[in-house]
C-alpha cells in the first residue's frame, strides 16, 4: 500500500510516494557501496578493479589520473561523503520534514553532485580519453537521483487555485 494522496487542499503538499522513499534509500545505499568500493581501490594500491584496464574502457587510468583529486581529495572520498549526506537527505523523517530548508538542501545537494557529474563526464570523455564503468555507475546513479527529487517535489508542490 502507497502513502498517497491524491486528494489536496489548495496550500497542502501531497504526500511523499513511499516507492519514491524507498528509490532514493536504495539508490544511495548502490552509490554508497560503489564510492566506498573506489575508495578501499584508492587507498590500497595491492586492489584492482574488475574493470579492463586497456582501450577506451579504462578504469585504472581514471581513477590515477589527475582528474582524480579535488582540491587534493581523491574523487572517491568525496564520492562517500556525497552519498552519506544524500542518504540522509533521502531518510522517511526528511522527506516528510515540514521544513523548506530541508526540501532546499535535498535539491542542492543532487544539484552540486549532478555538476560534479558533468565535470567528470567531461574529463573522462576529454580529458583522459577513457571511461571508469564504476565512475560511470556513480554518474548515472547521481543523475537518478537528481532526477527523482527534481520530479518528487514538481509533484508534491502545493497545489494552487487556479482563477
Amino acid at each position: 500500500m502507497t502513502d498517497v494522496s491524491t486528494e489536496t487542499t489548495i496550500g497542502e503538499r501531497r504526500a511523499i510516494p513511499v516507492g519514491v522513499i524507498v528509490a532514493g534509500l536504495v539508490l544511495c545505499v548502490i552509490g554508497l557501496g560503489v564510492a566506498t568500493y573506489l575508495t578501499i581501490q584508492h587507498f590500497n594500491s595491492s586492489l584492482s578493479l574488475s574493470c579492463p584496464n586497456t582501450g577506451r574502457i579504462n578504469c585504472e587510468k581514471v581513477t590515477t589520473s589527475q582528474y582524480s583529486h579535488a582540491a587534493g581529495i581523491p574523487v572517491a572520498v568525496l564520492g562517500v561523503v556525497y552519498f552519506v549526506v544524500a542518504l540522509a537527505l533521502m531518510t522517511p523523517q526528511a522527506w516528510r520534514s515540514p521544513a523548506p530548508w530541508v526540501r532546499l538542501a535535498r535539491f542542492g545537494w543532487l544539484g552540486v553532485g549532478l555538476l560534479m557529474v558533468l565535470y567528470l563526464v567531461w574529463a573522462e570523455f576529454f580529458g583522459v580519453s577513457a571511461i571508469c564503468l564504476w565512475c560511470t555507475s556513480v554518474h548515472v546513479i547521481t543523475f537518478l537521483l537528481f532526477v527523482l527529487v527534481a520530479f518528487t517535489e514538481a509533484w508534491v508542490a502545493p497545489t494552487a487555485e487556479v482563477p
